[in-house]
């Protein structure tokens, strides 16, 4: 899990398979190198040049490891998801009841993400632009956007609530849709500990709960369906 020091969060380590430990120590360095500087200078004013001196390596060792910010801050992406799913790995391995997977592995991803509260609010105006590649919606973030549905998929495979089987196959990405909108309720909360981020999702999940619990239900069937079709339109 990510954790604060002194000098400020640090990044947990995603092992790259064709790297060398060496290598991989030094891509880490520059990642929290650029997540350093964006949180003291902003994300515009910090370049490259300014990220490779902050990490001690060359400018050109610098755009060896990542060709741009862009690809930095999706290297960032991929550490605090690999650390969300290590904080919320225990309560999918010991519950199955949905609603209790779901609160906990949302409740992990702001306790994940918690250390970077100032920096998520400063950074938020690019990756909200629909044509940045820093959007989560965006083609470059797809890798990140996948794994996170992934985990999703994970919540709804493991859990014994029985779902309608066509709502079941889109429940993940609906469930990542919904994530978001947790998300940007933090970056905007500014109570202590961002507790009422805590209580949103406490709130709402058992409500989520009941909502997929009805999809089972006869009368509701057509509902459900057009909701499916609503999103496979947007998302086409």
């Amino acid at each position: 899990m990510a954790a604060a020091t002194a000098a400020g969060p640090t990044l947990t380590c995603v092992a790259e398979p064709d790297l060398t430990p060496r290598a991989e120590q030094t891509r880490t360095a520059i990642t929290e190198a650029a997540l350093r500087l964006f949180r003291e200078n902003g994300y515009e004013a910090t370049t490259m040049r300014a990220i490779a001196q902050e990490a001690g390596v060359s400018t050109g060792n610098a755009y060896y490891y990542f060709g741009s910010k862009e690809e930095l801050v999706q290297q960032f992406y991929a550490h605090t998801h690999a650390d969300h799913v290590a904080a919320c790995r225990a309560i999918l391995e010991t519950e199955t009841d949905f609603a209790t997977r779901l609160r906990g592995t949302l409740r992990a991803m702001i306790d994940v993400n918690g250390p970077y509260h100032a920096f998520a609010a400063r950074f938020f105006k690019y990756a909200a632009e629909p044509s940045s590649p820093l959007s989560p919606f965006s083609k470059e973030s797809s890798p990140a956007r996948d794994a996170a549905i992934a985990l999703f998929r994970e919540v709804v495979e493991g859990s014994t609530t029985r779902i309608d089987r066509e709502l079941r196959a889109q429940l993940p990405e609906l469930l990542w849709l919904y994530s978001m909108g947790i998300v940007l309720f933090w970056v905007h909360d500014a109570s202590p500990g961002c507790a009422k981020t805590y209580q949103l999702i406490d709130r709402t999940v058992p409500l989520a709960d009941r909502l997929i619990a009805l999809s089972r239900v006869h009368l509701l069937r057509g509902t459900i369906r057009e909701i499916i079709s609503i999103v496979a339109d947007m998302r086409s």
